[in-house]
């Protein structure tokens, strides 16, 4: 009998240990790139210990697509962290509810880069551009501006941008919604269509037809546009609007969600994410182009190295507050 009670206690303790030896863990929810994004991660569980789950969203719905599901999770939250490539769904999350607030306050981040009231945290930086190709297009043809989107330099075939509905071309929709107002920037779009110019399936694919020649120029990121250039591609980057209200900059966003099931994880996912470390090790895999920490020496931006870029007049919070607007204007030009 006693003998039998040993071998019990024996295999309780043993299933202990194995319960205590279980991996910790963290979801995190992205709308990164994969090919950035995971680097990135497998970074953090080598340092932690702590392994990853990430859901990506495809090219076509970036950032809409996760938002829309977090939303969907919120009395059963699966997330424990939401890294976003841009800033106009996080801040939309916290209004929904959907966000935890967090500490920044050591990720020495420029001002206006942290929410007031802690539910995210913005850093690093992707530009919008102008990719150009360079077989068909002249310096005295070059567009300056993506109202040039209108010129009649180029046949509207020659010419495109992504869905306005998503992504950063969503954003930036956004941001001429509250730079220009809703007449002049619906008037834009309206014409837009009219016109014919090319609206595609992702900035990616933006990309990918400038640099074979079946467009002359587009709108696009600058993670995009260096992609092409790094791989040889007949193109050069023009950053929009130097002249005029600026190019559009867009930031990183990371935000803990309400509920996760993770949370001090989460909370060391977020902080390794702020970090200079980290936003070295993006700035290499060349997906920010403008970082908001100081880089090691050596370390910098592949195809942007030196630019000085005029940023558009306009904040997060007034760009946000042209979104739901903007959007609802937008379907009704671009969904037929």
């Amino acid at each position: 009998m006693r003998k039998s009670l040993l071998i019990l206690l024996a295999l309780c303790l043993l299933v202990a240990c194995n319960r205590g030896a279980a991996p910790r863990e963290v979801v995190v929810y992205t709308s990164v790139d994969q090919t950035h994004a995971e680097p990135v991660l497998r970074a953090f569980e080598e340092e932690t210990g702590i392994r990853v789950k990430a859901v990506y969203d495809v090219e076509a719905t970036k950032t809409v697509g996760l938002a829309q599901r977090l939303l969907a999770e919120r009395d059963r939250p699966q997330a424990d962290v939401f890294w976003s490539g841009e800033f106009l769904q996080t801040i939309y999350l916290k209004e929904e509810g959907v966000l935890a607030q967090g500490d920044y306050a050591g990720a020495g981040l420029p001002e206006g880069y942290v929410d007031p009231e802690g539910y995210w945290a913005a850093f690093g930086g992707r530009g919008r551009v102008i990719l150009i190709n360079t077989d068909l297009v002249t310096p005295e043809t070059a567009p300056t501006s993506v109202l040039n989107l209108l010129s009649e330099t180029f046949p509207p075939t020659q010419v495109g941008l992504a869905n306005p509905l998503f992504g950063t071309t969503s954003t930036e929709a956004a941001a001429l919604y509250a730079l220009l107002g809703p007449d002049v920037a619906g008037d834009f779009y309206s014409m837009l269509v009219r016109r014919g110019v090319q609206v595609l399936d992702g900035n990616s694919v933006v990309r990918d037809r400038v640099a074979s020649g079946q467009l002359a120029w587009g709108l696009t990121d600058t993670d995009d546009a260096c992609g092409a250039i790094l791989r040889g591609a007949p193109v050069a980057v023009i950053f929009p609007d130097q002249n005029g209200f600026g190019s559009l900059l867009i930031p990183n966003t990371v935000a803990l969600i309400a509920g996760g099931p993770h949370p001090e994880e989460g909370q060391a996912l977020a902080d390794f994410l702020l970090s200079a470390k980290t936003e070295a090790q993006l700035v290499e895999l060349d997906w920010i182009a403008f970082p908001t920490h100081a880089l090691p020496e050596g370390v910098a931006p592949d195809c942007y190295a030196g630019a000085q870029v005029q940023g558009m007049a306009v904040g997060f919070a007034e760009i946000f507050a042209a979104l739901a607007p903007s959007q609802e204007a937008l379907k009704e030009i671009f969904v037929q």
